[in-house]
């Protein structure tokens, strides 16, 4: 045992042990970031001012000096701290929706100040929007930029000891790596299946579950999670009794990976030592497909607007590149099961249905595919311009005219053919509960890298967990899929 604990000591020595500002990092980065924030706020009511005085010229604003670089800021600050945006570290796209909010709620404040201090009439209401919109737009870029700064100097993230090395454990690591908002540092993992030091996320390897306290005590790390959900509860318990007296915070991960949790209440039963979750249906309220509804509308009719000149060349390449229609429609099934001509720009040639059936039939391996996925990934009905439009998913544009028609939505499940309805098995209700989606999971998943179990699964977690704020991720999500091209076809 000494010699196996004198090999990990040597490991840790040379890559594990946790240095001053990673050992205070949940002391240091709140300070950096609320000092981000103070800068931020200050510079978007500097511009907020000069642009309302150039705009309005013949009655010039004055904000005096105490307000502009020290209450509002502090304001601004407070909410962020209420908003546990200093003392959680959290996905990036939290951040941007607790910072909108943060924003909102110490503009009223603001606006508060003004009335009850007798000067709001000498503030325009001008000046308190543009306060709004700058404060939110340059809050998250100087977080960003603060964020990614240190990220990439390997300064001042959270080192993290992580308990299980299998799979779990790497999609973990796919999270923190792809988030920068998170800023974690794995600085080893402990696991008793896996006991070679090439594990799968290819960080080091420090020992067992039995060396947890010791690997704690001499690394230094403050922060642990437990990503083994295969564990028993008895297994899992006896860890959590034995690591928690020793760290700052621990967490795991519980064997509840698919489940649609983004909702999550959770009761604690102090008596019982037993907890309750409570997992809430959000698209089966009433209330919640009414804002759906009325986000689709607004956001479609201006986009509709601001992208008719693309549509219309869209329309005079398919007509250029090969004879028919630009736009053809393809019956899918929308909400309630009801049937519905679903647009999209034309990417294959006019005797697809011919072609596909000689295709299929000449080649079984086609075939198989055929009826697993209904796509092809090599197929022949597509034309040259078709293949652009697909890779870009510029061809499904014409169903903004869906949206509009209200037999869509912007984000949602995929629109599905019946043929497909077997395949959904029992989440077909949630399928139905629903307008299908122009983008939604699978898009920004992989797209057509996903299976389609994996498709199926995407759909209800969705249905089951939305809010606008994801619909706006989804969208953002979306865009930055299409600009990279991956898993179309």
């Amino acid at each position: 045992m000494s010699k196996h604990f004198s090999t990990v000591d040597s490991q840790i020595a040379a890559s594990a042990k946790v240095g001053f500002l990673e050992a205070n990092a949940n002391i240091i980065l709140p300070l950096v970031l609320m000092l981000a924030d103070w800068l931020s706020v200050i510079c978007a009511g500097r511009l907020a001012f000069h642009l309302r005085n150039y705009l309005i010229n013949n009655n010039a604003l004055h904000v005096s000096w105490l307000n502009s670089y020290i209450i509002f800021p502090l304001v601004f600050i407070a909410f962020f701290h209420i908003a546990q945006l200093y003392q959680r570290r959290m996905q990036f796209w939290k951040t941007i929706e607790k910072l909108f909010y943060g924003c909102l709620y110490a503009n009223v404040t603001v606006i508060l100040i003004l009335y009850v201090t007798n000067i709001s009439g000498s503030t325009s209401r001008l000046y308190v929007f543009l306060l709004w919109l700058f404060s939110f737009v340059l809050t998250v870029t100087f977080r960003y930029a603060v964020k990614k700064s240190l990220e990439l100097a390997g300064v001042l993230q959270l080192p993290i000891l992580m308990l299980g090395a299998g799979k779990t454990a790497g999609l973990l690591l796919h999270a923190f790596e792809g988030d920068v908002g998170l800023g974690y540092s794995i600085i080893g993992v402990l696991d008793d299946r896996n006991t070679n030091h090439d594990n799968a996320i290819n960080v080091p390897y420090l020992g067992t579950f039995a060396d947890a306290e010791h690997i704690i005590r001499r690394t230094k790390v403050r922060d642990v999670i437990i990503a083994a959900p295969g564990l028993s509860s008895q297994r899992l318990s006896e860890l959590i009794y034995r690591i928690q007296p020793l760290v700052r915070n621990l967490a795991f991960v519980p064997d509840l990976i698919g489940l649609p949790v983004g909702g999550l209440e959770v009761d604690s039963m102090f008596n019982e030592k037993m907890m309750v979750l409570r997992l809430r249906n959000n698209l089966a309220r009433r209330y919640n497909r009414a804002v759906k509804l009325a986000f689709d509308m607004v956001l479609t009719l201006v986009g509709t607007i601001c992208i008719s000149p693309i549509l219309a060349l869209l329309v005079v390449l398919i007509k250029l590149d090969s004879s028919g229609p630009a736009v053809f429609a393809h019956r899918r099934i929308g909400r309630r099961g009801k049937s519905f001509p679903c647009y999209k720009f034309r990417t294959m040639c006019v005797d697809a249905d011919i072609k596909l059936k000689e295709y299929l039939a000449a080649n079984p391996a086609a075939r198989r595919e055929w009826e697993a996925e209904f796509k092809l990934k090599d197929d022949p009905r597509v034309t040259k311009i078709g293949k652009f439009l697909r890779k870009t998913s510029l061809d499904e544009l014409p169903q903004i005219f869906n949206v509009l028609k209200g037999e869509m939505s912007l984000v949602g499940p995929r629109p599905i053919v019946a043929e497909e309805i077997v395949k959904y098995g029992d989440f077909i209700n949630d399928y139905y509960m629903v307008r299908p989606g122009i983008t939604g999971m699978w898009q920004v998943n992989g797209r057509s890298d996903t299976t389609y179990d994996e498709r199926v699964r995407m759909d209800s977690w969705y249905v089951r967990n939305w809010s606008v704020w994801l619909d706006i991720v989804m969208l953002f999500r979306t865009f930055k899929t299409v600009i990279g091209g991956k898993g179309a076809y």
